[in-house]
């Protein structure tokens, strides 16, 4: 590294973490204000509000707005440096412009390091503190409202509820079906069954056991029993915020879970695993953007370019969004869409660094 590149990577990188804190902190000054009325209702001190949820609050903002800020950062100190044609000195000296890229990179690819190692372990560490704490003292009590809920168990087996009460851990009209290719060969039912949490197990009431086989069909009673089933209470839990508490080993595993019980809502977990991997890149290519928008003195001096940068980055994040939204109704390959933002800005920065005059 040249002492030009340590002098850009130095200011691009204090300059990022500054508009971290910054938004950060007037967010989270917002946010309190909105739930201050919560925190007095249960009797909240200080300290357990600080501990157990803006501490963990900060890492989450600050990876959510990462986009923004380093679009900010990347934008405010390359605009200072055209302002003092401290760039045109440079490209003078024959420094390429490719070549006044590279610090920028290298900043963007530490930063894209960091935030994947966040999102991928740290962050939901934290959002288990968080997303807990949320749902005890300022979300209203959860009641699972599913109706005839289907749950596969096993490669054949299938679970069946009419409703379920979370409250009591309690199923009711509840049905085990065998199933091979399209045909019932087993079905049990029973009225109720119930959790049994010392024993980890199922309570069933008395059953009435359906065996098919080919023309002949027998009819068995059973007493009530217990049982266990590859189906727990935390499957009928609350799935506020669940994907944001899994790191990305338990996230791997809860979609493949997911997808071998045939849940209908995979769609959501797979766009968080692949915003994940997408964070990292959209942080490089948005730096880049910054650089080829700002390396040239404007006459709207730096805050024009600053305003400009705010606008692009929230046009970014409204991507972000509305791609999510199309994956998560099953509109748009999850995949598909986690990218869609990253590819189009992708074109937008060539399409920049051709016409754009340095």
């Amino acid at each position: 590294m040249r002492i030009l590149d340590k002098y850009i990577l130095q200011k691009f990188l204090t300059a990022f973490f500054f508009t971290v804190v910054v938004l950060v902190m007037v967010i989270c000054v917002i946010d309190f204000t909105e739930k201050n009325d919560d925190f007095i209702q249960h009797n909240l001190g200080a300290w357990q509000i600080i501990t157990e949820y803006y501490v963990n609050l900060f890492p989450y903002y600050a990876n959510l707005l990462s986009p923004i800020t380093v679009f900010i950062a990347v934008v405010f100190v390359t605009a200072q440096l055209a302002a003092r044609t401290e760039i045109v000195a440079i490209l003078a000296s024959g420094v390429s412009f490719k070549r006044l890229l590279v610090p920028y990179m290298m900043g963007s690819l530490v930063l894209g390091i960091i935030t994947m190692a966040l999102t991928g372990w740290i962050i939901p560490y934290a959002n288990k503190t968080r997303v807990e704490f949320e749902r005890k003292y300022i979300k209203n009590p959860y009641r699972f409202s599913g109706r005839n809920v289907h749950i596969k168990v096993g490669p054949k087996s299938y679970a069946f509820m009419e409703s379920y009460d979370n409250v009591n851990n309690v199923g009711y009209k509840f049905a085990l079906e065998t199933i091979e290719g399209t045909l019932l060969k087993r079905r049990l039912t029973a009225e109720a069954i119930t959790w049994d949490s010392t024993k980890r197990a199922w309570r069933l009431t008395p059953q009435l056991v359906r065996t098919i086989q080919g023309q002949k069909e027998t009819l068995l009673s059973l007493p009530a029993r217990d049982t266990t089933l590859n189906l727990y209470p935390k499957d009928f839990a609350s799935t506020y915020r669940l994907s944001e508490t899994l790191t990305l080993p338990e996230l791997n595993k809860f979609i493949q879970q997911k997808i071998d019980r045939g849940a209908a809502d995979t769609q959501i977990y797979l766009s968080e695993k692949y915003e994940r991997y997408a964070y990292p890149y959209a942080i490089f290519i948005l730096t880049i953007i910054g650089v080829i928008m700002s390396a040239r003195k404007s006459r709207a001096g730096v805050g024009g370019q600053i305003a400009l940068g705010f606008v692009l980055a929230f046009v970014f994040i409204i991507f972000v969004i509305l791609s999510r939204n199309f994956a998560q109704v099953g509109s748009l390959s999850p995949l598909l869409a986690a990218w869609i933002p990253s590819i189009v800005f992708t074109g937008i920065g060539l399409m920049l660094y051709r016409v754009v005059p340095r």
